[in-house]
């Protein structure tokens, strides 16, 4: 057997794992979901003329951001061949706790215990599922409900206010021509995309999701390398929550519910397979665009939310329909 850190043996991996030789570098399938994202910004822009001016197009990315930045963790864990549904509660539970602490502490302490917070509760998603070998539906699902407990034990069931101003900044502030928000998610895509197109780390993942069996014969450390990627979400998700509660100017340990399934909504429909092995960062992008300018075009018309969970639910289905359809014509 191979080494772990052996560039042979994680040539030999992605060697069995056909899914994996497909990373960043661009597909032609992939001209289907660009072309997807074309012909819903014209559609759009036919329906709602006002969707492509610059105000517009500002709130769908601040909007998205907390969205985005949460599906930049889900793509790594879903490459890696899993899943996490406990997002929404770590989520809820590091905006508790940043708004909690901001009462008391500088904004710097409070960000960094919620960013430690995710990534603990990451950490312990991973070592179920990694060294446990509990199915991450069943893990996360579990995990999800013990972190929501906790963060209403934590907050009392009550909202958190923090009266200090600059509590806003992260969700609230402008840098230039974007807010701050949105920065923070260029900055994550950027670092994710290039850590699973140009790392060993990222290319051990699209092998493990691949063929695990295959990574875990050539020396692979199969358990830590699929835990770290928990990890990542979880702190991500903090993140996220950090910057939704920034935004809303307060901390609640009731919201994020629906975190979960859009994350797994947006890296679905930007092409990520559920079977893991297959997909990019970039991709998990276009599902953003897509799902945001959707939702925002349906804002607009005020289309019933009931409606709106009808056409979700649609695109996700379709979204892995197609992937099951393009899987069957490869083999």
């Amino acid at each position: 057997m191979k080494s772990p850190g052996s560039a042979n043996g994680l040539q030999s991996a992605i060697a069995g794992a056909p899914a994996a030789k497909r990373r960043m570098p661009f597909d032609v399938s992939d001209l289907g979901m660009i072309a997807a994202l074309i012909g819903v910004v014209i559609v759009a822009q036919i329906i709602y003329p006002a969707f492509l001016t610059w105000t517009n197009i500002r709130i769908i990315l601040s909007q998205n951001a907390p969205l985005g930045i949460v599906a930049v963790g889900m793509t790594f864990v879903m490459i890696g061949g899993g899943f996490d549904l406990s997002v929404g509660a770590i989520y809820a539970f590091a905006a508790t706790m940043f708004a909690k602490i901001a009462m008391q502490n500088g904004l710097v302490e409070a960000g960094a215990c919620a960013l430690v917070l995710g990534t603990v509760c990451g950490v312990i998603n991973g070592a179920v599922v990694a060294y446990m070998r509990i199915n991450p539906f069943i893990a996360t699902l579990g995990s999800a409900s013990i972190f929501s407990g906790l963060a209403f034990v934590y907050s009392n069931s009550t909202p958190q206010t923090p009266d200090n101003p600059n509590f806003m900044i992260l969700g609230q502030g402008v840098w230039g021509p974007l807010p701050i928000s949105v920065w923070l998610l260029i900055v994550t895509v950027l670092i994710g995309g290039f850590v699973l197109a140009k790392t060993v780390y990222g290319q051990s993942l699209y092998a493990i999701g691949g063929n695990e069996t295959a990574a875990r014969l050539s020396g692979l450390r199969v358990g830590l390398i699929r835990g770290s990627t928990f990890a990542l979400v979880g702190m991500l998700a903090a993140l996220a929550g950090m910057i939704e509660a920034s935004r809303l100017a307060v901390g609640q340990a009731d919201i994020g519910g629906t975190i979960p399934l859009d994350a797994i909504a947006v890296v679905i429909i930007g092409g990520t397979s559920l079977l893991g092995g297959e997909g990019a960062v970039w991709r998990s992008v276009v599902g953003l665009l897509i799902l945001g300018s959707i939702t925002n075009l349906f804002y607009s018309l005020a289309v019933d939310p009931n409606i709106q969970l009808v056409a979700k639910g649609a695109i996700v289905i379709g979204a892995v329909g197609l992937d099951v359809w393009s899987r069957a014509r490869r083999r």
